[in-house]
């Protein structure tokens, strides 16, 4: 019996989820019953004069030494000595 108000709960949920989902089914088919020019169309698949090149080139740039620099940070990391072990000073007690 105590889980008959969660139960209730639950499907009172799972029924409000179902109705919002409807609801945006419904926009969309209205969107989609619309011919006309999108508001991000040309965005999406408009042609550029960015080429994969620029990328490229940039990236040599901007991470030129990310390989180096990674390798003395690994090399820093390996000489480390471990942390001496800390003495409670209530064992001295």
């Amino acid at each position: 019996m105590a889980d008959e108000p969660i139960e209730r709960q639950h499907q009172r949920e799972r029924e409000q989820e179902r109705q919002r989902l409807r609801e945006q089914e419904e926009k969309d088919l209205k969107v989609e019953a619309h011919r006309g020019s999108r508001p991000l169309e040309g965005f999406a698949g408009g042609h550029t004069t960015w080429t994969g090149a620029q990328d490229d080139q940039a990236a040599a740039r901007v991470h030129a030494g990310d390989a180096e620099e990674s390798w003395r940070a690994s090399e820093r990391q390996a000489r480390l000595e471990p942390e001496p072990e800390r003495r409670d000073e209530d064992d001295d007690a």
